[in-house]
């Protein structure tokens, strides 16, 4: 009887351990398959997908009614170097003026941002794959800042006219106008003429990055943001 315990107690032991042996071997396969790298097409296609998807974000955001004059993180104030016009001509009684004038130039930077998703596609789609690994190895906005480097100039080029166009249709200088010309005619004082033209433009592509930073500070953290495979992959 105790032979038979014996063997029986062996017999066990011997399969136990076969067993063991197959679940590391099958764990060991598992660990030395892993997933697969990415390929340098991989790397590409997500970072530009992701560009994309917060270029097209960030110009619907900031392109809508209000789009910049009712966010605070990309709303544009008076500008700054002419501050003294808006506190004399405010003394005068012209407040509701220059809050007019304010929403003009939110509205200007608003009707240019539709625009302004074309000229990104160009910067996108020359992206090669030494900007792709720097860019997905890089910190939470380098794709942003590769954006920025590639776009800023021919950007500010062709979306100036953008501006100007967009300053005649919602009658910026009509409410800009009565306000400067009460400021100049003001007894020793240096006359003010800013380039509103400039200025907005520089806002409104800060506001339009700012925005796109943010997508794609999203689509790196957070996984719900990944709304492709491609995206997962890339960025899980």
């Amino acid at each position: 009887m105790k032979k038979i315990t014996i063997i029986a107690s062996i017999a066990v032991l011997l399969f136990s351990c076969a067993e063991m042996t197959s679940v590391l071997e099958e764990v060991s396969n598992a660990a030395s398959s892993g997933p697969a790298p990415l390929t340098n097409s991989e790397v590409i296609k997500g970072l530009r997908e992701a560009l994309t998807i917060g270029t097209n974000n960030s110009t619907a955001l900031t392109s809508r009614l209000d789009g910049f004059y009712k966010n605070p993180e990309i709303f544009i104030p008076f500008p700054p170097e002419a501050i003294k016009v808006k506190e004399k001509v405010e003394a005068l009684g012209m407040k509701k003026q220059v809050n007019e004038f304010v929403m003009t130039l939110n509205r200007a930077a608003e009707t240019a941002s539709k625009e302004a998703a074309p000229i990104f596609i160009n910067a996108i789609t020359s992206m090669t794959i030494a900007d792709g690994f720097a860019i997905l190895k890089g910190n939470d906005n380098a794709a942003t800042v590769y954006l920025k480097n590639k776009t800023s100039g021919q950007l500010k080029v062709k979306f100036n006219p953008v501006v100007k166009n967009a300053i005649g249709k919602v009658k910026v200088t009509q409410y800009w106008n009565p306000v400067i010309n009460t400021y100049n005619k003001i007894p020793f004082i240096e006359k003010q003429n800013p380039n509103l033209e400039d200025y907005i433009t520089t806002k409104a592509m800060d506001g339009l990055f700012l925005m796109i930073e943010k997508e794609e500070k999203k689509i790196r953290k957070d996984p719900l943001a990944r709304i492709t495979d491609i995206l997962k992959k890339v960025f899980g």
